[in-house]
């Protein structure tokens, strides 16, 4: 990579956030002779973004600290067709109603990550509803469509798969990549956008728009995307036992976000306390140095530091002490996970291994009771070896609750309802 000369390319390079560039040289002059505005798009395929997301919205968040201006794009107009990319099967498709739904849930993140007003290098956020729902189809197949080569389109790596493997793609979805290089268009000449952002499985979509661009006599536009982020053993980031990490509160708790980052493998520590906090990189590379049980402490900031951008400093230091006290005091902090289970249940007794999977702690009754003959459930604390057990009123401390626990650091409480 080479020593950029603008402050935006240069932090995302030191930081580890770029995979390709269209143009790295006519780019970074760019960013050093003007005011660059940029986007990133978002479909509205969840009320919540994922941890995926988290790192192209950093990326925004990097425009805006160096004077640039960072653009969201909802996908409300896209959302209704699904983007193929590198998918088996075409996507559910969405009614309008929950789109819009979806839209307001991934509203609440941007709130905490990017500075909305009228300055100059406020964050803008759009809705690409706004232009493809007017579009009047037989002049958009004339005006946009006969710019896309077919012949093209079937080399990106996204449609060769879902060919190779011999798997239908619909006519719908290969309008896609049509409609999103429209949206780099619309999104230049209504705010002089000169750049799209994504991670490295938009690049031939986003390269589509450069071209469309290109046609349709826009100035030059570039792309840039991110590395595919794995762990160091080669899992793909964002997935739990509970399924994906999301950053919204009400699908994912700030304490089970914070204990995500705090479980990092020890060689992803300095990569991502990089790519998912703001801390200076002279304080990252002191952190990563740390050696053996000393690396915990440096993996205790980044789930703090991580959890702060996404949930609020507030949430993020509650989060870490309540898994202080609940690993190092051995105490029932409140704030701990919960559940709500039915009183009656409970008086008749729940079978321990239903309990384990409707708390989140294992996927199946077969995943619970290999927890259970490993020696790793716990109930009150206390150490759980039959399998068939039932988890009674007799065990709801005075607390009014049962602490239920999976190894060290996965802990649910369980609430009569």
């Amino acid at each position: 990579m080479p020593a950029f000369k603008s402050d935006f390319l240069r932090i995302l390079s030191e930081r580890g956030f770029i995979h390709q560039i269209s143009d790295e040289t006519a780019l970074d002059e760019l960013f050093c002779k003007e005011t660059v505005t940029a986007y990133v798009g978002y479909d509205a395929t969840a009320t919540s973004l994922h941890i995926g997301n988290l790192i192209t919205a950093t990326m925004l968040y990097w425009m805006q600290e160096t004077g640039h201006r960072p653009i969201a794009l909802m996908g409300g107009g896209t959302s209704m067709i699904g983007d193929p990319s590198f998918r088996d099967e075409q996507r559910s498709l969405l009614t309008p109603q929950k789109i819009a739904e979806n839209i307001e849930g991934i509203k609440k993140i941007f709130g905490r990550i990017l500075r909305f007003g009228d300055d100059a290098n406020d964050a803008i956020m759009v809705n690409n509803a706004d232009w493809l729902l007017k579009l009047n189809y037989v002049e958009f197949l004339r005006d946009v469509g006969r710019h896309f080569s077919v012949n093209r389109m079937l080399t990106f790596d996204s449609v060769k798969l879902r060919l190779e493997r011999e798997q239908s793609l619909s006519f719908l979805e290969f309008n896609y990549m049509i409609l999103q290089g429209y949206d780099y268009v619309e999104l230049n000449r209504h705010y002089g956008c000169r750049l799209q952002m994504g991670g490295s499985d938009q690049w031939g979509n986003i390269v589509n728009g450069i071209d469309l661009g290109h046609r349709m006599d826009t100035p030059q536009l570039f792309a840039l995307t991110t590395p595919l982020l794995t762990t160091s053993s080669g899992a793909k980031m964002g997935k739990s036992a509970k399924g994906a990490v999301w950053l919204n509160g009400d699908l994912y708790s700030p304490y089970d976000f914070w204990q995500y980052w705090r479980n990092t493998e020890d060689a992803d520590v300095e990569r991502f306390l990089k790519i998912f906090t703001r801390l200076p990189l002279d304080e990252i590379v002191k952190l990563a140095a740390l050696g053996g049980s000393e690396i915990n402490e440096a993996k205790k900031v980044l789930a703090t530091e991580a959890t702060a951008i996404v949930h609020g400093r507030e949430a993020a230091e509650q989060a870490a002490e309540t898994a202080r006290k609940t690993f190092e005091e051995g105490a029932l902090a409140e704030t701990l996970p919960t559940i709500e289970v039915d009183g009656s249940e409970l008086r008749s007794g729940i079978g321990l291994l239903t309990l384990l999977v409707k708390a989140g702690l294992a996927g199946s009754n077969g995943e619970a009771r290999r927890h259970v003959q490993g020696g790793a459930v716990r109930l009150n604390d206390q150490p759980v070896q039959d399998e068939r057990r039932a988890v009674t009123t007799a065990d709801v401390t005075a607390d009014g609750v049962a602490k239920l626990s999976v190894g060290k650091k996965k802990h649910v409480l369980v609430r009569a309802a």
